[in-house]
């Protein structure tokens, strides 16, 4: 992934996960998550193309610890970017904030694995397991021993078999603050 292909890559989050909460926050605020994962020092990213169309993306990176650095280095900017949804819901402010300086811990210091959608008009073509892979190798390259990641647990029947089936494990489940039922798989690898 390019800074040229942040504002495709938001367009894709926002067809994939069209009722989530980054979603919510809008393209501004997924251009900034995007470019912060870009410009971090651990920061991962691909995309997937069919032709100049960008139809899919994974990003990530290195530890947990990116949230962190990309809020204390970036507050301004997804202060700013979330603006208009703050608006639109004032309420969602602590959730905001917990998600920029408190995300959910990992049982796993490995990879983290913190976006992966392709187009819905052209999943199940196999981008997803590309990208995935794509994702693990470039942390194998980098000397993790594992990738982690988290999923929604309920009515996500066809996301939970798409990584069980990639080989990740279920790490643990646990309910976020909101009342969501989450899933962490894990993938251990070899450097």
């Amino acid at each position: 992934m390019s800074a040229a292909d942040v504002d495709a890559v938001a367009a894709v989050h926002l067809a994939a996960f069209p009722r989530f909460f980054l979603s919510f926050l809008g393209s501004r605020f997924l251009r900034q998550l995007y470019h912060a994962v870009l410009a971090d020092d651990e920061g991962m990213a691909f995309v997937a193309a069919d032709g100049d169309r960008i139809v899919g993306f994974v990003a990530g990176c290195g530890s947990a610890g990116f949230y962190r650095r990309a809020a204390r280095k970036r507050w301004f900017r997804f202060a700013w970017a979330s603006l208009g949804a703050l608006m639109r819901k004032p309420s969602i402010a602590r959730r905001l904030l917990r998600a920029l300086y408190a995300p959910p811990k990992t049982s796993s210091s490995g990879a983290l694995l913190m976006s992966l959608a392709v187009d819905p008009a052209v999943q199940r073509s196999g981008a997803g397991r590309l990208l995935t892979r794509a994702f693990v190798e470039r942390a194998r390259e980098r000397g993790a021993g594992s990738v982690v990641l988290t999923t929604d647990k309920v009515g996500n029947d066809a996301a939970n078999a798409f990584y069980r089936g990639l080989g990740f494990s279920l790490a643990s489940e646990y309910v976020t603050p909101e009342g969501r039922a989450m899933n962490e798989y894990i993938l251990y690898i070899e450097a």
